[in-house]
């Protein structure tokens, strides 16, 4: 089986934020994320690149 995929709960504990404020990340397009019908899914590998990217983007602010 190929990559491993979370729910709104499980990407909650995983970045360790309240599930309403992936809710609002979501809605606001600010986290890549995908739908199968009405549930919302994320995709773990592209968590951590996103993480990554935003890891990048604050070291870059903070030059």
């Amino acid at each position: 089986m190929g990559n491993k995929k979370l729910t709104v709960q499980g990407v909650a504990e995983y970045l360790g934020v309240h599930p309403d404020t992936v809710y609002t990340m979501v809605r606001e397009k600010e986290i890549p994320h995908f739908r199968v019908r009405r549930r919302i899914l994320f995709s773990v590998e592209t968590i951590d690149a996103w993480i990554r990217d935003q890891e990048s983007i604050t070291c870059q602010e903070a030059i």
